[in-house]
């Protein structure tokens, strides 16, 4: 019997269909699933499995082997890049000490220990750490698409706030000094060992921090950019632009002297040790803005002989303003740890604002 064209065809679709569903299947991983990795130097029955990162699908299984001896296991998906998970007293990266673990095209399978001394990369500590790694305890592999890095530590009880990252695709330390970059993305979590129970941890103060961030965001940046536009390109409305563009200005005055202020409440309940630059820059732009009060409360006449020279000096100021408070604004977003969206979200509204100023400028200078 001769099988039709159309019946090979949903045959091979079938085939095909299933192909896909198996390699999917055979790429995750869940705590239903039997752990089943060559290579981890120690035994691994009986471990305690759960989901510890749901929306990066990491999976984490351990056990305490003896009075003083704990294993792990930690599941991700293949990411070309580093996994990492940390142990940390008060659920913050900062002070805490984590294992992590790569593999690459050039140095194979990696595994380390790091001091998370601070947030810039100088800070974060190869070969270094308070955790008791056992020796010839260690493993990391890349199995059916996703990574698998297996450890002991010595100690009576780990600590229980875990924290889980996951470095940007594409990059892996190299041997230069294995230094990390940020990562892509981070969770804190708390864990009962006993219960295998785990919730996810938020940041304190989380509405203060964002409250710091959008209020800066929008005076000293954003609506300052606004309100300069409305100064340089809509004279022609004589004197409605004047009084918009002040109006303008002094809202943006407003919003990033809250933000300041917001700040500094913030570094006294935290108490940073990271943030003297980023505060040091916040007050020369408060400095700035409110030189930019007294030379408004101080405008001289148009028809004033020195009238010339307080334009070139507000206009100059405003614009050193601007910059300082672009800078600064990106690194409160690095030293808040909000990754990408943050950082795209911002620069793609600066851009846009910066691009509309210069088609204002090309359309003036033409004219």
């Amino acid at each position: 019997m001769k099988a039709s064209p159309s019946l090979i065809l949903v045959l091979v679709s079938l085939c095909g269909l299933a192909a896909a569903v198996s390699s999917q299947s055979a790429a995750s991983d869940s705590c239903s699933s039997n752990l089943n990795v060559d290579g981890i130097p120690f035994d691994t029955t009986s471990l305690t499995c759960l989901s510890a990162w749901d929306s990066e699908n990491f999976i984490l299984r351990y056990k305490q082997a003896s009075a003083s001896t704990w294993s792990f296991v930690l599941s991700a998906p293949t990411t070309s890049s580093y996994i990492a998970m940390g142990f940390s007293s008060n659920g913050r990266m900062v002070g805490s000490s984590a294992v992590v673990g790569w593999v690459s095209s050039s140095d194979g399978a990696m595994m380390k220990q790091y001091a998370l001394e601070g947030t810039t990369a100088a800070q974060v500590m190869p070969n270094q750490g308070t955790l008791n790694l056992l020796a010839n305890s260690s493993m990391i592999a890349s199995q059916s698409s996703r990574l698998y890095m297996a450890f002991q530590l010595d100690a009576a009880q780990p600590e229980s706030r875990l924290i889980y990252s996951v470095g940007p695709s594409g990059f892996t330390p190299v041997k230069s000094g294995y230094r990390l970059i940020q990562h892509q993305d981070m969770t804190s979590t708390a864990v009962n060992f006993a219960s295998g129970q785990t919730t996810t941890q938020s940041r304190p103060y989380t509405r203060l921090r964002k409250s710091h961030g959008v209020l800066n965001m929008l005076g000293w940046s954003i609506l300052m950019i606004i309100g300069i536009i409305v100064a340089r390109h809509g004279k022609q409305y004589d004197p409605m632009w004047f009084y918009v563009h002040a109006a303008i200005q002094s809202s943006a005055f407003i919003l990033g002297l809250l933000g300041i202020i917001c700040g500094f409440v913030l570094e006294n309940k935290i108490s940073a040790s990271n943030v003297s630059t980023h505060k040091g820059l916040g007050i020369f732009i408060l400095v700035l803005g409110c030189l930019q009060v007294m030379a408004f409360l101080a405008r001289p006449e148009k028809g004033s002989k020195v009238r010339e020279y307080w334009n070139l000096y507000h206009h100059n100021m405003g614009r050193i303003l601007i910059i300082f408070a672009i800078a600064n604004v990106f690194y409160g977003i690095h030293l808040g740890e909000k990754g990408k969206q943050w950082n795209v979200g911002y620069g793609i509204t600066i851009a846009l604002l910066l691009v509309v100023l210069i088609v204002l400028e090309i359309q003036k200078f033409r004219k």
